[in-house]
C-alpha cells in the first residue's frame, strides 16, 4: 500500500478521532481523555502555533495514519508526537511512515528530527531503528531517539 501526506493546516481532528478506537487512545497520547475529545487535544496537545500535523492517505484516498511534529530545541529540531497508523494500514506501513515524516519535517525546515518511543512497542521502535534513527536514551520504558536529517540528504 502506498501512502501520501495531506499536511493538516486547518488542525482538522475530526478524521483521526473517526480512526482511532478508544481504546488505542492512551496508546497515541497516555494523558489524552477517553473518549476522544477534540476541544482536549487542541488545547492541551496541539495547541502550540507551530505545530504542525498531518494524515496518512491511501491509495483509495482515505485517511489511515496521523502524525505531528512539535518545535523542539530550536525552529531546526522536530520533535514527532503522535504518530497513529489505523489496524487495516499496518504492517509493513513503518518504512513509508517513517520516510513521509521526516519528508513533512524537511518541508519545515528541520535539519533533525528526535521521538520518544515506548521499548515495548517492537514494531515502532524496529521501525525507527531501520529507518537510522539512534538511540539516544532509555528511562520509564521509553527510547529517546533522533535522526540527523542533513546526514541522511548527504547518503
Amino acid at each position: 500500500m502506498a501512502l501520501t501526506l495531506r499536511h493538516n493546516r486547518d488542525r482538522d481532528l475530526a478524521p483521526l478521532a473517526a480512526m482511532l478506537p478508544d481504546a488505542e487512545i492512551p496508546l497515541l497520547n497516555p494523558n489524552a481523555k477517553v473518549p476522544f475529545d477534540e476541544m482536549e487535544w487542541h488545547r492541551k496537545w496541539l495547541g502550540e502555533r507551530d505545530d504542525a500535523s498531518f494524515y496518512l492517505r491511501d491509495d483509495a484516498g482515505r485517511d489511515v495514519g496521523f502524525f505531528a511534529l512539535r518545535v523542539g530545541v530550536g525552529p531546526e529540531v522536530r520533535h514527532l508526537t503522535y504518530a497513529y497508523v489505523a489496524e487495516e494500514a499496518r504492517g509493513g506501513a513503518g518504512a513509508e511512515l517513517t520516510d513521509l515524516v521526516e519528508q513533512a519535517a524537511r518541508d519545515l525546515g528541520a535539519l533533525t528530527l528526535t521521538l520518544k518511543v515506548e521499548v515495548e512497542n517492537g514494531p515502532a521502535h524496529n521501525a525507527y531503528l531501520s529507518a537510522g534513527y539512534e538511540e539516544l536514551s532509555r528511562r520509564q520504558g521509553m527510547a529517546t531517539m533522533w535522526l540527523d536529517l542533513e546526514e541522511r540528504r548527504a547518503a
